[in-house]
Parts: structure tokens; C-alpha cells; sequence
């Protein structure tokens, strides 16, 4: 027969879980969420990274300085004509040569649209191939390369 413990005497103790049996609910969760917040961040600082560079060429300086200056692009966006942040394109400069192709999107109070450059540098100097405004809404772009006085 088995022996009868005494009336007051506790339950056996159970052994305590291991900590990750404890903690295991708030840790999973905890760290994908952590593990993706970091890869967004590291995304973002990366696509800054790039878009902060290329607002310093001066291929794109020149074309957003030209657009701004332009009569017709002011009449076409209103004034003062903004540059947009999620530009497309790229630049290459190697010494004095280089290329760039931009969409730079600008807008102004009137209307929005995207600035179209193209052009190579060679010995120090940028020669634009397109430069055009295509004002969201119209068909026709706004030919910056002609010079003032020819017809649009």
C-alpha cells in the first residue's frame, strides 16, 4: 500500500520552465518586428543616400535652375516652382565627362509636372540633348533648349 501523506502537507513542486519557454510569446514577434523595422530603416537611409547625391549634380542644379527661370514654365506651374523629392534617373561623372538622364518632378501653385534632362559633360561642361516640362494634363512639352525669341 502506498503511504497516505500527512493532510498539510503542500503538492510537489513543479519545476520552474526554462526562460524561454516563458518568454518565447513576446521575443518571436519582438524580434521580426525589430529585424524589419531595420531593414526598412537601412532602405530608406540607402534611397536618401542616392537621391541626396544626385539633387548635387550639377546637371540637375542646371536643368531645375533653367525650368524655374523659364517664362513659359512659370505661366504653365504658377510661381515659385518646387522640385519634388522621388526624382527617377541617374548621373555618371567620370573627371571632366560624364552623362545624366532625370525626371525630376516639379509643381508650382497652378499645376504639377516633370522636368526631362538628358545631357553628357564633357571637359567640365554639361551640354543638355532634352530639356523639356511636360505639365501634367497637357500633350505638349515645354522645350527649354530653344532660345528666347523662337517659336514654341
Amino acid at each position: 500500500m502506498d503511504p497516505v501523506p500527512p493532510p498539510n502537507t503542500p503538492p510537489p513542486l513543479r519545476p520552474r520552465p526554462n526562460w524561454w519557454s516563458r518568454n518565447w510569446k513576446w521575443l518571436v514577434p519582438t524580434g521580426c518586428g525589430g529585424c524589419l523595422v531595420l531593414i526598412v530603416a537601412f532602405a530608406a537611409v540607402i534611397v536618401f543616400v542616392i537621391i541626396a547625391g544626385l539633387k548635387q549634380s550639377d546637371a540637375y542644379k542646371t536643368a531645375l535652375s533653367r525650368a524655374k527661370s523659364d517664362p513659359a514654365v512659370i505661366e504653365a506651374l504658377g510661381s515659385p516652382i518646387n522640385d519634388g523629392w522621388f526624382m527617377t534617373g541617374s548621373t555618371h561623372v567620370e573627371g571632366p565627362g560624364g552623362e545624366a538622364n532625370l525626371g525630376i518632378p516639379i509643381s508650382g501653385p497652378k499645376a504639377k509636372g516633370t522636368l526631362y534632362a538628358v545631357a553628357t559633360k564633357s571637359a567640365g561642361r554639361w551640354t543638355y540633348t532634352t530639356l523639356e516640362v511636360e505639365v501634367n494634363g497637357r500633350s505638349e512639352r515645354i522645350n527649354l533648349l530653344q532660345q528666347p525669341g523662337e517659336e514654341r
